[in-house]
């Protein structure tokens, strides 16, 4: 019932940015706050950052400072500023509520190589 596509993901060399944006429907997307979560190679699936129905973030330590989340809430998407990528941060991404439901979608590719 819920759909979440993501998209803007791609190769990318360290140093490099990209810019990924989630479209979400079939549910009140201005009230749920928001997050965007990764699963890198042989990890599970991690929390990188999150943002507030009014915009309110916060990020885990591994990125901070280098990602931005923000949020339009009359289109229904979310999004994420990468900056100064390093070879760890490849990975699947995904965005989903904060805390998730248990609806995925199919995420998208980010691979940081040099």
């Amino acid at each position: 019932q819920v759909q979440l596509v993501e998209s803007g993901g791609g190769l990318v060399r360290p140093g490099g940015s990209l810019r990924l944006s989630c479209v979400a429907s079939g549910s009140n997307f201005s009230l749920y706050r928001m997050g965007w979560y990764r699963r890198g190679p042989g990890q599970g699936r991690e929390l990188v950052a999150a943002i507030t129905s009014g915009g309110t973030t916060e990020y885990a330590d591994s990125v901070k400072d280098r990602f931005t989340i923000s949020r339009d809430n009359a289109k229904n998407t979310v999004s994420l500023q990468l900056n100064n990528l390093k070879p760890e941060d490849t990975a699947v991404y995904f965005c989903n509520a904060q805390p998730p439901c248990p609806n995925w979608g199919q995420g998208t590719q980010v691979t940081v190589a040099s």
